[in-house]
């Protein structure tokens, strides 16, 4: 008797054990890291705040850094060879997923993998730029958000500010095709409404300066589209304009508040979470890319700089977001 309650209890044991280790193996597939790559084109305020949105959205889908995730967080400073070995290094650490922040990471990221699951933000149209078959359906491994707006609304704005102009300037880098998307628009809305248009254009931050003291002896209202570039100049371009007077509308309603005087945009902290959501439900394994939608930003505001409109001699209170 003494032995086969011996051989009992050992048996029972033995389960207790197994079913120990079976509870603690869930336990660590519950608590698996994900590894998430990033890399965003340029460091500036939209672009640094859509990244922190991003983080603040995937710690609401239950993601956090240092419990569950991991980013590896790269930045090219505008250089296409840091873009492309970058992009390779996120790949070839093989990341769970992989956001790329403005329309050059976006496609370099693009360019490096097939694979991966890739989110996208401040990308102002991603099938224009080739990273989608549609914005209703991607179909391919890359979905996320895109920060176009209303183009005619921020002209709108801009000709209800200085409604006596006969010029108005638009500049931008032309090498950003997502700028030059909106330039366009913006050009086209300027002629319709009957305004002459002068253009000019920047590729590094370097020659910023010198094209908008060039473009602000000729005209009496200029345009900034999302334009990475000029983003980063932003406090240069402040301080011509406010200098020669000649009130400037931007893209980005961070801009507005380095550098100009109005806007009617989106706030890109905002822009990021939502893609941090759509990045968590990917990780969740609830949803794939080639199935999740392009969103539109949820948000849209006018910011005007008071300082600046105070130094224009323009009643900050006068200027209203166009219907």
């Amino acid at each position: 008797m003494q032995i086969k309650k011996l051989m009992a209890g050992l048996s029972l044991a033995g389960l207790l054990l197994l079913g120990g280790c079976s509870n603690n193996k869930k336990a660590d597939n519950s608590s698996e890291v994900k590894h998430v790559g990033v890399l965003q084109v340029v460091q500036h305020p939209s672009l640094d705040k859509a990244y922190a949105g991003f983080k603040k959205g995937l710690k609401k889908g239950g993601y956090v850094e240092g419990k569950n995730l991991k980013i590896d967080y790269q930045n090219a400073q505008n250089s296409q060879d840091n873009l492309k070995s970058m992009s390779e290094k996120l790949v070839n650490e093989k990341s769970d997923l992989i956001l790329g922040i403005a329309t050059p990471a976006a496609q370099s990221v693009a360019n490096s993998t097939q694979d991966i699951p890739v989110v996208v933000t401040a990308v102002t149209d991603l099938k224009a730029a080739k990273l989608v078959d549609s914005n209703a359906k991607p179909g391919r491994n890359i979905t996320g958000t895109t920060d176009m707006v209303s183009i005619d609304k921020q002209i709108k704005l801009l000709l209800s500010i200085v409604p006596k102009a006969k010029t108005i300037g638009v500049m931008y880098n032309a090498g950003e095709s997502n700028s030059k998307i909106q330039a366009d628009l913006a050009i086209k809305a300027l002629k319709k409404a009957g305004v002459k248009v002068v253009v000019k254009t920047a590729n590094t931050t370097n020659d910023v300066q010198q094209v908008t003291e060039t473009l602000t002896g000729k005209v009496q209202g200029i345009y900034v589209p999302t334009d990475n570039t000029f983003a980063s100049a932003a406090s240069i371009i402040g301080k011509v304009v406010k200098e020669k007077k000649i009130p400037l509308v931007a893209g980005s309603t961070d801009q507005v508040k380095t550098g100009g005087l109005a806007s009617i945009g989106i706030d890109y902290e905002s822009l990021g979470e939502q893609t941090g959501k759509m990045a968590a439900k990917i990780l969740d394994g609830k949803a794939k890319p080639a199935d999740m939608p392009v969103e539109k930003a949820e948000k849209l505001q006018l910011v005007v700089n008071k300082k600046m409109a105070k130094a224009l001699g323009i009643d900050p209170n006068s200027i209203k977001a166009p219907k």
